[in-house]
């Protein structure tokens, strides 16, 4: 692009940034809006029915407030702790960490909605039968129901039905927050009366506590007759064992003397009389065979002799021998003295001769006694060895039925440990059943409330302006998605990735007054979107386009009017073709006639520029429409619209065609064939996304270059709200402020 070919004012957009490279104006950072923009642009679109969506909710949540009946909450304060507290060092039914695991707070926040616990609560308040409970929730009770509390009894089913109806109030009144990290759990009951909520988050306490220990005390209950079946049943068992082991002892003649218990509890035997009586025995077999082998020993050792120990041991024979020794002495004397005639000598004699008789009789008897001793002694033994080898044969039978016998003893030992065992915890269960202590302790009372916790005027308004902006936003996104159009030329890109050349502000003053006006922003933003199509081609300006839309009234006369002015006014000659010959507007706008023009062109004149016109206005001829032919579409597919485009641009440097809209005629893509491009005007808020694509589609479909898009007719509020170029010199002399 030669730099003569624009002004300026105009050079200003090829300037180099902070970076020192030049600025795209097709950039997506550069025409694309912050995504806070868009949001603020939405808002402001739905201002209004935002604004009555809050007000509307704010209003509600104020009537609601000033109608509602005044609400009061009572507070109580319990602790529960994971372990029992114990007066006595008896161990209860569960196990230390049965109650240490991670579900046992939720169990006890779950019992405490239990609807069991409702009803206990019902039931101890006598709530069912209590009118005021009922009025305190604002319920109105239909006598042919519920009947009427203190008139008359109530019936079954109308107590009933009032008892179901008081548990399903307390469930939807009752509150349980437990405290973060904490044992401490708080219950809240809300209702119109004050005194009803505070007996009410009392009395759900105490049934709460009592429930617990009720549970305690029927798992107890459970426990001790479980306990009672099976003592019974180990008692018979027991017994039966015993007997066993009696019968089978005195069947086998197995006579016990001592017994001991190990640390297990398990009987072992330490003596039988067997047993005793062989060890006995055989102490006795040990003592004859000794005696026998000493008489032996003596039978069979010096037999008849004098010398012999018990002969020279024996009394007898002593003093006998001493009697025939001093015999012999006086003998000896009287044969000195005397002749061994001698009477007295003789007589002596004959004594000493009877005194050697009688101790060889009792030498005999002793040497006797000794054989008798020896055959005395091995008879002893061989009694003894025959009543050993007896009861050893005893002993042997009866070790072989103490197999058995043990086997009925361990199974008495089994059960009577099995017996002992359930017995002790019977009793512990008894003990821990009667202690009685909840591991759950009051903290804190609830209180009469002396002020209304509902309704809360601040609260409520806060909720109604949550739930307003909620209900405006959502209004708000249903809205933009039903609604189609463009609203913001950050769409441009996003939905049709065409570059946007500008957008123009909607304006009430006349079009042809705006243009004249070069201060305006009318003006400034065609001068903008002309400057920025001077960069859509290696040339500079296209020098031929058309100019269309999508749909009728979208703002492309104006636009190519617009266009032809701004180009005339920097010093091109510029011609501007109506070829919209279905509907011509372009000599409205300059106030020509419209007898001929590009219909007669068409139709074979070839003296165009005996038809082409000049204007008023600097640098600007006009071609219009020119009489309107029975088929347009039929003039335009021939090849004469490229001759006329081609002498056209011979005579001018720049021509522009205001084509006809594009869905539902074919001329818009007709004429696209003939010219270097096209510009695609878009109406914000105007025609849907997927007819603007339809449109896009066609005319690629012929191969017409799409140079970009206009917006056209935005909305002033838009424009102040971050999607404005700035235009007016009172917003900077740089095009880059004009294009913020």
């Amino acid at each position: 692009m030669r730099d003569a070919d624009v002004p300026g004012a105009i050079q200003t957009l090829a300037m180099p940034s902070a970076s020192g490279r030049p600025k795209n104006p097709y950039d997506d950072s550069y025409t694309l809006p912050p995504i806070l923009k868009q949001y603020w642009h939405t808002a402001t679109r739905w201002r209004w029915l935002i604004a009555a969506i809050i007000a509307a909710a704010l209003a509600i949540g104020l009537i609601i407030t000033l109608l509602s009946p005044a609400r009061y909450t009572a507070k109580a304060q319990i602790e529960i702790s994971r372990e029992q507290k114990k007066v006595t060092k008896v161990e209860g039914l569960d196990s230390d960490g049965a109650d240490r695991d991670l579900e046992f707070y939720e169990t006890q926040y779950t019992l405490l909605r239990a609807q069991s616990l409702a009803d206990r609560v019902a039931k101890a308040l006598h709530l069912a039968r209590r009118d005021a409970f009922f009025a305190a929730h604002g319920i109105d009770l239909d006598s042919d129901r519920f009947g009427v509390s203190g008139q008359g009894s109530l019936t079954a089913a109308q107590l009933q039905a009032r008892q179901k109806l008081a548990i399903d109030l307390l469930l939807e009144n009752i509150e349980i927050v437990p405290v973060r990290r904490s044992r401490l759990v708080n219950i809240s009951y809300t209702s119109r009366s004050a005194a009803t909520s505070a007996e009410i988050a009392n009395a759900w306490t105490r049934q709460f506590i009592a429930a617990s220990m009720d549970r305690q005390l029927a798992s107890t209950a459970d426990a001790r007759r479980f306990l009672e079946e099976r003592l019974a049943n180990l008692r018979v068992r027991l017994e039966q064992s015993e007997r066993e082991v009696v019968s089978y002892a005195s069947k086998n003649d197995i006579v016990t003397l001592s017994t001991t218990r190990d640390a297990e509890g398990k009987t072992q035997i330490q003596r039988t009389m067997v047993a005793s009586d062989l060890e006995a025995l055989n102490n006795a077999l040990n003592t004859a065979t000794a005696d026998r082998i000493a008489a032996e020993s003596r039978a069979t050792s010096g037999a008849g002799g004098s010398d012999n120990a018990e002969v020279l041991a024996n009394q007898t024979i002593a003093q006998l021998r001493q009697r025939r020794a001093d015999l012999a002495a006086e003998y000896a004397k009287l044969v000195v003295r005397f002749e061994p005639n001698y009477p007295s000598a003789k007589a002596l004699m004959v004594q000493i001769q009877d005194l050697d008789q009688s101790i060889a009789r009792e030498t005999r008897r002793v040497m006797t006694s000794r054989s008798l001793n020896y055959r005395e002694a091995l008879k002893r033994e061989n009694d003894l060895k025959a009543q050993v080898a007896a009861l050893k044969g005893r002993l042997d039978r009866q070790q072989h039925d103490a197999i058995q016998y043990n086997i009925y003893q361990r199974e008495a030992d089994t059960n009577r440990q099995l017996y002992d065992a359930l017995l002790q915890r019977y009793k512990e269960i008894g003990v821990a059943g009667m202690v009685g202590v909840s591991n759950i302790v009051v903290v804190d009372n609830a209180e009469v409330p002396q002020t209304p916790s509902a309704p809360s005027l601040p609260r409520n308004m806060a909720l109604a302006l949550v739930i307003g902006l909620g209900l405006a936003i959502a209004a708000t996104v249903g809205l933009e998605q039903i609604d189609e159009g463009v609203s913001n030329p950050g769409q441009i890109q996003q939905m049709f990735h065409l570059p946007l050349l500008g957008h123009v502000p909607l304006t009430d003053t006349d079009v042809t007054e705006s243009i004249e006006d070069p201060k305006s922003y009318f003006s400034e933003a065609y001068f903008t979107i002309r400057s920025n199509l001077a960069f859509t081609t290696d040339h500079g300006l296209p020098r031929s386009f058309i100019v269309t839309s999508t749909r009728p009234g979208e703002g492309k006369s104006t636009t190519s009017y617009s266009l032809a002015r701004i180009i005339g006014r920097t010093g091109r000659r510029v011609v501007l073709v109506d070829g919209d010959m279905r509907s011509p507007d372009i000599h409205h706008l300059l106030g020509l006639d419209n007898q001929a023009g590009l219909s007669n062109a068409l139709a074979g004149d070839d003296n165009i520029q005996a038809l082409v016109r000049p204007t008023a206005h600097k640098g600007v001829s006009v071609l219009t429409s020119g009489p309107k032919p029975p088929s347009a579409a039929e003039l335009l597919s021939s090849d004469r619209i490229r001759q006329v485009i081609n002498e056209l641009q011979g005579m001018f440097d720049h021509v522009v065609v205001d084509a006809p809209p594009i869905l539902g005629l074919s001329d818009a893509p007709l004429l696209g064939r003939a010219v270097e491009g096209a510009v695609l005007v878009v109406q914000a808020e105007g025609a849907a996304v997927r007819g603007i694509r339809a449109s896009i589609n066609r005319l690629r479909m012929v191969n017409t270059h799409i140079f970009g898009t206009i917006l056209t007719k935005l909305k002033a509020s838009d424009l102040a709200y971050g999607y404005g170029y700035g235009y007016g010199y009172g917003y900077g002399d740089t095009v880059e402020n004009r294009a913020g």
